[in-house]
């Protein structure tokens, strides 16, 4: 946890933000201090660590799935905080997009080989094709918890980016790209890489983005 953020004076700092976004890692309990302390929407994706609430929000993950509905429903409410993970929505006149966890490197949950994420990315086309049609663009913001590769990763296979996210900002062209899952020691590290179209900017502890809604 960020300490200039899990911190009593989050409100005087972080006021002014309208949209939280996570890119996964953190407990679901630091993300209902954050929503209910500045009261504002929170977005995010489970990356490959802090797992055990997973099941409540994707059915694969839990025997019980009629169950674990009820409970997500639940969670949702209780955290104040909504799960993107394989969605599309609009909010505060953004469309997000979110692809969680981390490429597959032991076999545990929401880890990902570089076909199954292509497949995951796949699943997103039908609702930005209705963004596409009624609001003239596919996407503003994908949220990931993976880097892509070559861009912000590492040279392990855990920490290795993913191909298929350069090929999603060359197809649909995302204002942004923000990722976890690298952590930045130096502050003279890379936090923010343009490529093509996008921004790529990976949010480890926090980072503020100023950007214009389209069509305000």
């Amino acid at each position: 946890m960020d300490p200039l953020i899990y911190s009593s004076q989050l409100k005087e700092r972080f006021g002014d933000i309208d949209l939280i976004l996570s890119a996964g890692d953190l407990d679901l309990d630091y993300y209902g201090f954050i929503v209910s302390t500045l009261n504002k929407p929170l977005l995010f994706v489970f990356g490959n660590h802090n797992l055990k609430r997973i099941g409540h929000y994707r059915s694969e993950y839990n025997d019980h799935s009629m169950r674990s509905l009820i409970r997500s429903s639940f969670l949702e409410k209780t955290f104040g905080s909504t799960y993107i993970g394989t969605k599309v929505i609009m909010t505060k006149g953004l469309i997000v997009a979110g692809l969680g966890g981390s490429m597959r490197y032991n076999k545990g949950l929401n880890q990902f080989t570089e076909f199954q994420m292509f497949f995951r990315i796949l699943r997103l086309l039908p609702k930005m094709l209705f963004f596409r049609v009624f609001h003239g663009r596919w996407i503003d913001i994908l949220l990931t918890h993976a880097p892509p590769f070559g861009i912000h990763d590492r040279k392990d296979l855990c920490h290795t980016g993913f191909r298929s996210f350069i090929s999603f900002m060359k197809w649909f062209k995302p204002k942004y790209l923000v990722h976890g899952h690298i952590h930045l020691y130096n502050l003279n590290e890379t936090r923010t890489t343009s490529f093509l179209e996008t921004e790529i900017v990976n949010a480890y502890e926090h980072t503020v983005i100023d950007l214009k809604v389209p069509g305000k």
